[in-house]
């Protein structure tokens, strides 16, 4: 494939994530175009269609009419967690590659499913984690790799907001759904970030859930804080919240010094790294950019190249693994192993 062509992408699920995000940044794209669009109802698919000028619109029961288009090389799933995994492996038979929001899916079964399909189609399978192309969480972990840090003592991430009532009601307090409340929904980008920065992945997790209001959050967790210890002693926190004002974080500690992201996962704020190292404060801002057009793109550049993505799907696989044992020690009430498999 020559570079200088666009890889041309479908966007399947077009909820808010999509028409506010997905979608625009195609504009902003060097190296990807939008195709065609999917929705669980044809008249949004063709609203939108209008709105971004793409006259390739398809309704969720024709689906494989989208895959069969020659045109349509890549899939883009942004729709509700629990059709992740159809959506893709489906993708993966046609022979097209796939982008997949996070959560990958709401199990490590399907997280599976999807990894071993992409493989047997010979296609590539990326989830959809914004930070390892912007410039702020870039340099976080920069700095940490460079080693003016030190070793590594401990990571913390928090990630919260105030969900819409009338959204989350659609699909964020339905465990069918979403897989879980805050922690699938925001913790998660804790999770990864953690893993991501550490270099390495969690041996052992143990939480606690609550909630001032159980009845609305009957079915997902509502807070949830979490501890997740790694092979080599480090111990990462994060926490997570659908009723805490907006905020996000990441702060690392190591032997020689300190380090902050914040905001650390909003994408339409101004991003801050600060920290102490060695006695000396330092900062840097970075400004807002257009986060999803740069992993739209760094996707297209593996495609073009034929090389695995990063983050991949076993990146979001374990990071599931990692959720779903979160999940267990909150209803056991005690430590729970992560399973050796997933790591």
């Amino acid at each position: 494939m020559a570079s200088s062509r666009r890889v041309g992408y479908a966007v399947v699920g077009l909820g808010s994530i999509a028409e506010i995000s997905v979608l625009p940044a195609f504009a902003n794209s060097k190296k990807s175009r939008l195709v065609a669009l999917v929705s669980h109802d044809l008249a949004r698919a063709k609203q939108l269609g209008a709105k971004f000028g793409v006259g390739n619109c398809y309704a969720y029961e024709n689906y494989d009419q989208c895959l069969d288009r020659s045109d349509v090389e890549a899939v883009f799933v942004a729709s509700v967690n629990g059709a992740h995994a159809e959506q893709t492996i489906r993708a993966a038979a046609a022979g097209k590659h796939v982008l997949c929001e996070k959560p990958l899916a709401n199990t490590v079964e399907d997280c599976r499913r999807m990894v071993e399909a992409c493989r047997a189609g010979r296609v590539y399978l990326m989830t959809a984690y914004r930070k390892y192309f912007e410039p702020g969480s870039v340099a976080l972990k920069k700095l940490v790799t460079s080693g003016k840090l030190g070793r590594l003592r401990h990571l913390f991430s928090t990630y919260t907001e105030v969900v819409d009532p009338a959204k989350a009601q659609a699909w964020q307090l339905n465990r069918k759904l979403s897989g879980g409340g805050s922690l699938m929904d925001l913790g998660i980008y804790s999770v990864n970030t953690m893993r991501w920065i550490a270099g390495s992945s969690p041996i052992e997790a143990r939480a606690h859930a609550w909630t001032e209001d159980p009845k609305r959050f009957s079915e997902v967790e509502d807070n949830i804080a979490f501890w997740l210890t790694h092979p080599d002693g480090l111990v990462c926190q994060g926490s997570s919240s659908f009723s805490a004002a907006a905020a996000s974080f990441v702060q690392v500690h190591g032997e020689k010094g300190w380090a902050a992201l914040n905001p650390a996962f909003a994408f339409e704020e101004e991003r801050r790294l600060f920290g102490k190292i060695q006695g000396r404060w330092f900062e840097q801002a970075f400004q807002v950019i257009d986060e999803f057009a740069l992993e739209l793109d760094a996707f297209a550049d593996c495609i073009y190249s034929q090389r695995n993505p990063e983050p991949d799907g076993m990146e979001g696989l374990r990071d599931i693994a990692t959720i779903q044992a979160v999940y267990q020690s909150v209803r056991e009430k005690q430590p729970v192993r992560i399973a050796a498999e997933s790591l």
